[in-house]
């Protein structure tokens, strides 16, 4: 269906573009190329499809006709302040649209603009939108604020700039406070507010649960599987058939287990490890998922549309049904179940000398945490080494392995970023009593070596054979963002070796050498983090810049990942002989479209988690008004200092409320500057700090510097999530 459409689609872009062709009506359109009554739905969305592709325009009166080059077509991504950027792929650098040329456009709306002046590089100082396209936000999941006959939506979006009026006939009874969806009604002009309805009312905003709520119907990701999706799941059996072992390498007699965190439910992968000689074999076996879950089959379908699992704290929203993510394709200890497995053969010096991938059956021994593993390597425990006495030599043999890898991947400039992830621990009411760093111990350290391992060795195999497939590509930062890296590290007497056209990744680890267990040391590594471009999923094998490699793939999660699940399908078919040039040609056609809309949703599920993550932090420190912490300066902007906590949560100053001097932004040196008393506030200094107030509304935390503020203060500065993220 999807490639009938695209022919559609090209046969009127080719109709559109010939020299003789005339702006014409739809009805004209259809009458020329002589469409038939069946096909004429097809043709107007195909139509329409390519306008908000930026391939055609229609005019006022109706008339579509290709579009002309000094305009350009994007996405508008807005502001609070009114203001807004566009994204055109293929240009570099975004558009800046001034409030007064936005025409109203929301965030997210597919919009056509015309450039002042921009360079054939697609560097633009300033562009005004002349057409809106399509909306990208039809609803809006907000705070209520309750007037006398009316009320206004604020949204949780900080990127939507106006509030939305709701009419008292329209507010389902919502009361001030409650987090509510609503519909856009009227999307505002000439300085008019956006109109809109209340379709629902998740509840209040200081109720268990509407935080988590909220961001999810925020980002529309699904929760509910349809009723055609929990009818399929009749078909599928509780355990594995024996009469799919049929064809598959069977690797039960080998000593076998999984390692993940201590609530993991969805184990998608298993290790096996022997040493004899002085070669190293190792197992890397993931569930064989697209066994279950057929192309174009109603989960199939449902597990593209989510694209990946999303984990909310302390919930999660799996991307294919609990029968399958918590059973039959889980890898749970004490049963057979099918994989898809990689096993590699290594030299002492960890050099692969050869692998093999096959379709296989596993018998996991014991279901490990890495809490456990890291007792067993660091004999710390005589309980739990006695427990698991039998396979302690391969917990060694893991760890030996898994430094050796390691060690390769540092020498050959692998970026490892030992940046502390935010773990939250909730009470049953979902209320946050606790937040500290996520531990990673040596077990973690195992487990990503070796799935590192086996998405390369799986990406090289099949890049080389030519064959269609989904990589995971890291392209190398822009030039500007490692000469913005460059001058602020040179604050700290550092410096980055850099060509002309690209700068090393070996370079970037150096630094994270030279800064281990300095003071500043998480700062600078935040700070390069944000430098990087956004890895993502692509046909094109063109390496991953900070594991600095050739070829890389995800290949060991298809629980909880959809293009895991794509390449499983491309493998086992190859494996089977299955790829004939009828399913290449299809895997061609189908794969670009695939590999972006798993990128698109992998950013949507970050976003939401982080999103998460940033109001239960707000909720723990409101129970901590008044109290004092230390902390790391973590920004300065002309306006705020940014503090981070040992517990990782981070928090603005307000430079306007602290009065024991005039202090003003020093931008060569990222500090703040005290006029009278020359006292510096600068990155990577550590302070002292109180908790003065918590928004949740506004998603911010604001702190006062125990030495540079007024005891007592009421009021606080508010910094906007546009400046925390200017860092």
């Amino acid at each position: 269906m999807g490639e009938k459409r695209e022919r559609v689609k090209q046969k009127l872009y080719d109709f559109i573009c010939d020299e003789q062709y005339k702006p014409m009506r739809l009805k004209d359109i259809r009458f020329l190329l002589q469409v038939k009554d069946a096909d004429k739905k097809r043709v107007e969305e195909a139509l329409n499809e390519l306008v908000e592709e930026g391939k055609i325009t229609v005019t006022p009166k109706g008339k579509y006709k290709k579009l002309d080059d000094k305009f350009l077509v994007g996405d508008y991504i807005g502001n609070k302040k009114g203001y807004g950027f566009v994204r055109v792929e293929g240009y570099k650098d975004d558009f800046f649209i001034p409030a007064k040329f936005s025409m109203g456009a929301f965030h997210g709306d597919r919009v056509m603009i015309a450039p002042d002046s921009y360079t054939k590089q697609g560097k633009s100082t300033e562009a005004k939108v002349t057409q809106i396209l399509k909306r990208g936000l039809t609803t809006i999941v907000g705070t209520y604020d309750k007037q006398q006959n009316f009320g206004f939506v604020i949204p949780d979006n900080q990127k939507v700039a106006d509030d939305i009026f709701v009419a008292k006939k329209d507010s389902m009874g919502a009361m001030t406070g409650h987090k509510v969806v609503c519909r856009i009604t009227n999307y505002g002009a000439d300085h008019k507010s956006p109109e809109g309805e209340i379709i629902e009312i998740l509840g209040h905003v200081n109720d268990p649960g509407t935080d988590i709520l909220s961001v999810v119907r925020a980002y529309d990701i699904p929760v509910e599987y349809p009723d055609k999706v929990m009818d399929s799941l009749k078909d599928i059996p509780d355990e594995v058939d024996e009469a799919d072992f049929v064809g598959r390498t069977d690797f039960r007699a080998l000593p076998t287990v999984t390692i993940d965190g201590e609530d993991a439910k969805d184990l998608d992968d298993a290790i096996t490890l022997s040493f004899e000689d002085g070669v190293y074999t190792l197992g890397v076996h993931i569930a064989d998922v697209s066994h279950y879950v057929k192309e174009k089959s109603p989960l199939d379908k449902e597990a593209l549309k989510r694209g990946t699992s999303c984990y909310l704290v302390d919930s999660v929203i799996p991307m294919l049904p609990h029968k399958l993510s918590n059973g039959i394709c889980s890898l749970n200890a004490g049963t057979d179940r099918l994989t898809l497995s990689c096993v590699m053969k290594f030299d002492k010096k960890g050099k692969l000398l050869d692998h093999t991938i096959c379709e296989g059956i596993l018998h996991v021994d014991e279901r490990m945490t890495y809490t456990n593993v890291e007792k067993i390597l660091e004999r710390s425990d005589e309980e739990v080494l006695k427990r698991y006495e039998p396979l302690v030599p391969m917990f060694d043999l893991m760890l030996e392995l898994s430094t050796i890898l390691r060690k390769n991947r540092r020498k050959r400039g692998s970026i490892d970023f030992d940046v502390a992830e935010t773990k939250i621990i909730v009470d049953e009411n979902h209320k946050p009593v606790e937040i500290k760093p996520y531990d990673r111990n040596p077990a973690t350290k195992i487990i990503e070596d070796f799935m590192l391992a086996a998405n390369e060795t799986i990406a090289e195999d099949y890049f080389w054979q030519e064959l269609p497939f989904e990589y995971r590509v890291h392209e190398h930062p822009d030039e500007e963002k490692i000469d913005i890296l460059a001058a602020f590290i040179n604050n700290f007497g550092l410096f980055i070796k850099a060509s002309r056209d690209e700068t090393h990744p070996k370079e970037l680890q150096k630094i994270l050498d030279q800064i281990e267990g300095k003071p500043y040391e998480a700062l600078i590594s935040k700070m390069m983090l944000r430098s990087m471009k956004q890895a993502r999923y692509s046909t094109e094998c063109t390496g991953h810049f900070g594991l600095s490699c050739k070829y890389y793939c995800h290949f060991t999660s298809p629980i909880r990942r959809y293009p895991d699940l794509q390449i499983h399908r491309i493998i086992k078919e190859n494996l089977h002989g299955e790829l004939s040039e009828k399913r290449i040609e299809h895997y061609r056609h189908i794969l670009p479209t695939v590999a972006n809309d798993n990128s698109v949703k992998e950013r949507r599920a970050e976003e939401a988690e982080r999103d998460v993550i940033k109001l239960k932090e707000i909720e723990y420190m409101s129970e901590h008004i008044g109290e004092e912490f230390d902390g790391v300066i973590s920004g300065v902007t002309s306006n705020y200092i940014f503090v981070e906590l040992d517990n990782t949560v981070e928090g603005a100053v307000s430079v306007a409320y602290m009065y024991d001097d005039f202090y003003y932004f020093n931008e060569q040196e990222y500090a703040m500057v005290g006029e009278k008393t020359k006292k510096k506030y600068q990155l990577g200094d550590k302070v002292r700090i109180k908790v003065l107030k918590c928004d949740k509304i506004k998603k911010t935390i604001d702190f006062s510097l125990i030495d540079g503020n007024i005891e007592g203060v009421e009021k606080s500065g508010e910094a906007t999530r546009d400046e925390t993220d200017s860092q």
